[in-house]
């Protein structure tokens, strides 16, 4: 197994991060306070949206 991305993994790690930071910017400040209580950090919170959506895509 290697550590390297392909470019279509790439694109869809990099497409996931940014769908996940909008959504950051559009929570309510009593959200992402919430979030960041849960795992500690902005980037924390940032990558288990991201995981999340990489695991589970949400149907928009």
């Amino acid at each position: 197994m290697t550590d390297e991305f392909s470019e279509s993994q790439a694109a869809v790690l990099i497409g996931a991060t940014e769908k996940m930071i909008e959504i950051w910017n559009r929570l309510s400040p009593e959200k992402q306070a919430a979030l960041l209580e849960r795992f500690g950090s902005e980037e924390n919170a940032l990558a288990a949206l991201v995981t999340t959506q990489l695991v589970a895509p949400a149907k928009f």
